[in-house]
């Protein structure tokens, strides 16, 4: 562990200590969205098999948590090489969600990206949410929320999808695809990406998900851009979204 960083005590928060690396960074040198997410992602896997509810024993429970939504707001950007500490912590539960919070620090405890996210708990064998049991809730425990701006996790977009640009049609890969065998929650993001501009320096991310793309899909890229923000559509053949994205400038 870097001498910077001190072992948390929080009862009911995960965190865990990395270095910014070569395979995370964009061409500026910093932590790309892909690897916030990435990093966020595998946070919260680790703190749920840590408590012994990870993907094997939610398998036998026949139950999984879904992604819902993303809210990432980014003060700073870490730079290659940088010492970080990942965290995250639930601050509710309510009938079938999960609200969790994640953050990026740097060892001199700088806060650099705030997140919020919304989790749906299903039942793997109907594919319905599942309420989250009371005995279930008690074992990750709850934290006070982060002081952020919270936006609501349904995104209306700004005009209808005929006013957005048509973008090239592309299939779902096999590396798209992850455990719960359909494309994983960081892989929307990076498909939006190629729709902003060169040198786009995000600093909120908002991503509503609606429904998952699996293997043989074909993504339908719808783009448009509204007073300063860049909205991003990924869509079957119907123009039924899998992935709303939303990225504002930094």
């Amino acid at each position: 562990m870097p001498a910077c960083f001190r072992r948390r005590s929080e009862r009911n928060m995960y965190t865990f200590n990395s270095r910014v690396r070569y395979s995370e960074i964009g061409n500026d040198e910093n932590l790309s969205m892909f690897g916030v997410i990435n990093y966020f992602q595998d946070c919260s896997t680790f703190q749920s098999e840590s408590l012994g509810l990870g993907i094997d024993a939610l398998c036998e429970r026949h139950r999984a948590w879904l992604l819902n939504s993303w809210q990432i707001d980014v003060l700073r950007y870490p730079a290659l090489g940088e010492e970080i500490e990942i965290g995250t912590f639930p601050y509710d539960f309510k009938g079938f969600f999960g609200l969790r919070n994640f953050f990026i620090k740097s060892c001199q405890g700088e806060t650099l990206i705030k997140a919020n996210s919304v989790w749906v708990y299903v039942n793997t064998d109907t594919g319905h949410p599942a309420r989250v049991l009371p005995e279930e809730a008690v074992v990750y425990g709850m934290e006070p929320k982060l002081d952020m701006e919270y936006r609501d996790r349904r995104m209306k977009l700004p005009e209808k999808l005929s006013e957005f640009a048509a973008m090239e049609t592309f299939p779902v890969k096999r590396y798209h695809i992850d455990t719960n065998h359909h494309v994983n929650n960081s892989y929307y993001p990076l498909m939006a990406w190629e729709y902003l501009p060169e040198g786009f320096r995000c600093g909120r991310l908002q991503i509503e998900y609606k429904t998952a793309a699996v293997l043989g899909d074909h993504i339908h890229p719808y783009v448009l851009e509204r007073n300063g923000a860049y909205w991003v559509v990924l869509a079957d053949k119907e123009q039924n979204p899998y992935a709303v994205i939303r990225a504002e400038e930094k």
